[in-house]
């Protein structure tokens, strides 16, 4: 028993249901609408929302909200990116329809209550706050903020002080009456639950919705502006400098997606023995972490390195990333080489896919955007196909150094 499901009810909202041999469920509610969808003087809105619907709705307070899915020993989460909001929980199979209707109580009716959305505000501060001590994870929304610069894409997901500070209920109410719209909502589960079940309950908490479709936002297309390679520095008090090299890359669905995922794996994936892990780290001591990332979004995409060195020896990492992005450009993988990465990829893809969170997490994005979840296999069958030269060929279109982003942090 490990198969996929799929329904739609008439107002628009997706159901997606793997049926898996576990005591536990895992359910949960994807919204598209995020970060990229806000005004920019509320930005950091879609984050916000995020947090307060957890601070009550009409029929249950922030205290019964949490105890209701803690105290039965499940645990339920959020999170908020540039495209879309999601709220699931993991609980014991039994309490699968007390947890699925509270979640759709937090999208549908909440209430955001002034006394606890003022506590919660200054909890967002401090993460941002937080976030700021980490140029890690910082240089990212920086980095992003170059290479969208004047899209809503370049806003950063938690906002600003200023910008938080401007949010009132209404701007929260008027969000997710516009944005939340039932056409882009997907109900995720996975659990030893036969799929009628799971419909039974999706249809009596979300067959109807206080949020109209014809009200729906419309989210602008992203146009890159015509740019040459561009360099940003901000001087920041850190022992290291933090690096961070990139460029615009392939959206979510393009033919050459699959392609960017395993020339990004090969170069600075999670393993070891990515090249730029061997080249900076094991062969020359130079930095601690070293990453390749690729991002695709809706209408776009990114690529990325990022490493932190001591800046004695910025200028020498920096040299050794643009051999290795060189090297991929200029010379095809051999077939013994491309067979091991593509086996080494597949590996990874068997021992994610024993993750039955990031699972449901990943289904519910696939249908948000295709209508549908294939599941590891099928998609490494794909990969399997691709050849050498269709990687050099994707590597010389993303790696041009007239088309790149470098940002950091001195």
């Amino acid at each position: 028993m490990n198969d996929i499901f799929y329904d739609i009810l008439p107002n628009g909202v997706q159901i997606v249901h793997k049926q898996v041999v576990s005591e536990v469920a895992y359910v949960g509610i994807m919204v598209g609408a995020g970060t990229r969808d806000e005004d920019a003087k509320l930005n950091g809105l879609a984050h916000y929302i995020e947090h307060c619907v957890f601070k009550g709705t009409k029929t249950r307070t922030a205290g019964q909200i949490i105890n209701q899915i803690e105290g039965i020993g499940g645990e339920i989460n959020a999170y908020t990116t540039k495209e879309e909001t999601t709220f699931y929980a993991a609980t014991p199979v039994e309490h699968f329809a007390h947890t699925l209707h509270l979640i759709a109580d937090l999208v549908l009716h909440p209430t955001f209550p002034k006394k606890e959305t003022d506590k919660e505000l200054q909890v967002i501060l401090d993460e941002i706050e937080s976030y700021n001590d980490s140029p890690g994870e910082l240089i990212y929304d920086d980095f992003e903020g170059l290479v969208f610069a004047g899209s809503e894409l370049a806003f950063p997901i938690l906002g600003t002080s200023k910008t938080l500070h401007k949010i009132r209920q209404a701007d929260a109410l008027e969000f997710i009456q516009t944005r939340y719209n039932p056409e882009q909502m997907v109900v995720f589960s996975q659990s030893k639950l036969p799929m009628k079940s799971v419909v039974r309950e999706v249809q009596r908490c979300l067959s109807e919705t206080p949020y109209i479709n014809t009200r729906a936002h419309k989210r602008e297309v992203f146009v890159p502006s015509p740019s040459a390679s561009t360099s940003v520095t901000l001087k920041k008090r850190t022992h290291q400098n933090h690096m961070m090299l990139g460029g615009l890359a392939y959206p979510l669905g393009h033919e050459k997606q699959l392609a960017t995922y395993l020339l990004n794996n090969i170069l600075g994936g999670g393993a070891l023995n990515s090249r730029l892990n061997m080249s900076l780290r094991e062969q020359r001591g130079l930095v601690y972490t070293v990453e390749s990332t690729y991002t695709p979004l809706s209408d776009t995409g990114y690529w990325s390195v990022y490493f932190a060195c001591d800046p004695e020896d910025q200028d020498r990492c920096l040299e050794l990333v643009h051999q290795q992005l060189e090297l991929i450009k200029q010379q095809p993988l051999t077939k013994t080489q491309l067979e091991r990465a593509i086996q080494q990829l597949r590996g990874q893809m068997a021992i994610a896919a024993e993750n039955q969170e990031n699972n449901a997490l990943a289904m519910a994005k696939n249908m948000l955007y295709f209508h549908k979840a294939p599941t590891w296999q099928e998609t490494f069958a794909k990969i399997a196909q691709i050849t050498g030269q269709q990687l050099c060929d994707v590597a010389n279109e993303l790696f041009d150094t007239k088309r790149t982003f470098l940002f950091s942090y001195r």
